[in-house]
């Protein structure tokens, strides 16, 4: 059985991951593995906490934080699944940086105790919910109008929230939760969202960078089934709670990909161009979307934390806030894919399969087409 991990390299001053696939056998070349999951009778469970335990133990933190970012006085983000976990510090961090955010949420209630507890750490804090259901594709469209209405620049979307190995439920949008949370509503928000980020771009003044995407995506997105998107069967219907969720994340990255091919510094599009954007892993991280999991791997949250696996939810942003604002994010790291913290990665193949991103973006916009979000 393989698995795949990340090996860190460093020279003495600069450290790199290479993605490597290595029989679990061989993985105690690599990291610590704790006698008692040695003896953990459950294969597949056994190769998903391996992967964890890889993960956390071969990653090297870099010397990124957001307190190197610039001022952010004067731009605007909008940043989903904002009122917890890491997103809840993504809008903390760019907060204290000055930006004004829109915090995209289903609850209203959750999403006013985060503003208010942000604004205890951050009094000056600009914060505004917009309310988004991601399970409900027409609460996606009217969020994209209210923000349309009320501002006439984007300097950057963090499209953050998502939901992990959930059972198997049909959306009111008849497409399963998983795939429509993790990448369909987030795709749809933001093409609805292109023309004020383009303009954003475009207008006098911008300079390159001012304006990005970065999709929260994860390792997980190996576990996609081997044709990584089934176009014939998009909900996996015959599929697992962990395919369903890898296809969902490798949507993410071949979203970045393309959005990057047709709107970035060098975008093929008619529409416009400039818009930077990235994929990030955000690492091994305690938050909500563990107790909401219907995996067994569930019941051992608790001793994965007690063990030091997970990154807190603040660390956890970091490098979405690298790719979201940092002036250390180049054009060359555009349509990328990070790790932790802030380091570039190299995805699966199905992950730089380009014709697969063409299919996927075409297959999306005619489902949208059809259901009338977009214009035909």
């Amino acid at each position: 059985m393989y698995i795949r991990a990340l090996r860190a390299t460093s020279n003495g001053t600069d450290h790199s991951y290479n993605s490597v696939s290595l029989p679990t056998s061989q993985l105690k070349s690599f990291v610590v593995i704790p006698a008692w999951l040695k003896s953990f009778k459950k294969s597949a469970i056994r190769t998903f906490i391996l992967h964890i335990f890889a993960f956390s133990q071969l990653q090297i933190k870099m010397a990124f934080t957001p307190s190197s970012l610039p001022s952010l006085t004067g731009k605007i983000y909008v940043v989903t699944g904002g009122n917890t976990g890491i997103g809840r510090y993504t809008v903390q961090h760019l907060a204290e940086h000055g930006a004004r955010i829109y915090l995209g949420a289903r609850s209203e209630s959750k999403a006013n105790a985060a503003i208010t507890e942000i604004k205890r750490i951050v009094p000056s804090a600009d914060i505004n919910f917009l309310q988004i259901n991601l399970m409900d594709l027409k609460t996606v469209a009217v969020a994209a109008a209210e923000f349309k209405n009320k501002e006439t620049e984007l300097h950057g979307l963090v499209n953050n929230a998502g939901i992990m190995a959930t059972p198997f439920e049909k959306t009111k949008d008849n497409y399963e939760a998983q795939w429509q949370t993790n990448y369909l509503s987030h795709w749809l928000l933001t093409y609805l969202l292109l023309p004020t980020l383009l303009s954003t771009a475009a207008a006098p003044g911008a300079k390159p960078g001012d304006v990005r995407v970065v999709n929260l995506t994860s390792n997980g997105h190996n576990f996609a089934p081997s044709a990584g998107i089934n176009f014939a069967d998009i909900d996996l219907v015959k599929g697992g709670i962990w395919s369903r969720y890898g296809q969902s994340k490798l949507g993410n990255i071949l979203h970045a990909k393309t959005l990057a091919k047709l709107y970035g510094p060098n975008g093929t599009s008619d529409e416009g161009k400039g818009i930077w954007t990235a994929s990030v892993h955000p690492g091994s991280i305690n938050t909500q979307l563990n107790e909401r999991t219907s995996s067994p791997l569930k019941m051992l949250q608790p001793v994965l934390q007690a063990l030091g696996v997970y990154s807190t939810a603040d660390e956890g942003s970091y490098s979405s806030l690298f790719a979201v604002a940092s002036q250390d994010f180049k054009e060359s790291d555009v349509g990328g894919y990070f790790v932790p913290t802030a380091k570039k990665g190299k995805p699966s193949k199905k992950a730089g399969n380009e014709k697969l991103a063409e299919e996927l973006w075409s297959w999306s916009e005619k489902e949208m087409r059809g259901k009338g979000f977009i214009d035909a």
